[in-house]
């Protein structure tokens, strides 16, 4: 008798959090990045720029909308997005590809241009505010929680160096987004992952 190979497991029957199932963009948005520790000021940038652009929407249509908004906004360069100006915001008004959001166009300005000002640089500063290991797993969806006491201590702190569109719990979608903290719940197959630094 020869070994055989097993199987790959059926992506579709693997556990996941519930809010990644509906689409595609989702499950590889959840499966490869959605939790993973993210560092980097230009990187960072464009989390907190997309999860800024994502209030009152749905995150599918940021996903969506994500290669149109890395080229619209100079691949989130800090320094490059810093330099924008009024023509600028008028060509990124008419740009039907990203969300056009005059609030939040101009937010990204300004918070391209706070986070220039920062001497410890945007990752340190985000990263400061990451909840020590150790926090309950949540076992459902219904257990996430919407804030937490460091996104609030995050908002505050954004606020008070420039930062417009960060309140807590944009600063906690932030966190959860890019592997400050580990919301996958107890079910995912994803729960407890490690990577590296």
């Amino acid at each position: 008798m020869t070994a055989q190979t097993p199987a790959p497991v059926e992506r579709s029957v693997v556990g996941r959090c519930g809010w990644a199932t509906s689409a595609p963009e989702y499950v590889r948005y959840h499966d490869e990045e959605w939790g993973v520790p993210l560092h980097g000021d230009d990187a960072l940038f464009e989390r907190l720029t997309l999860e800024a652009f994502q209030s009152g929407l749905s995150w599918i249509t940021i996903l969506r909308k994500r290669p149109a908004f890395r080229a619209a906004f100079a691949g989130f360069s800090i320094p490059a997005v810093a330099a924008f100006t009024d023509d600028d915001v008028e060509r990124l008004m008419a740009d039907a590809a990203i969300v056009r959001n005059r609030a939040k166009v101009t937010a990204a300005l300004r918070n391209a241009r706070a986070a220039l000002d920062l001497p410890e640089g945007l990752s340190a500063l985000l990263w400061s505010f990451a909840p020590p290991p150790g926090r309950p797993r949540p076992e459902t969806l219904a257990d996430v929680p919407a804030t937490s006491p460091e996104s609030v201590a995050l908002a505050k702190e954004l606020k008070r160096r420039g930062f417009t569109f960060v309140g807590p719990t944009t600063s906690y979608a932030l966190m959860q987004a890019t592997g400050m903290v580990d919301d996958h719940v107890a079910t995912c197959f994803r729960t407890g992952a490690r990577y590296p630094d």
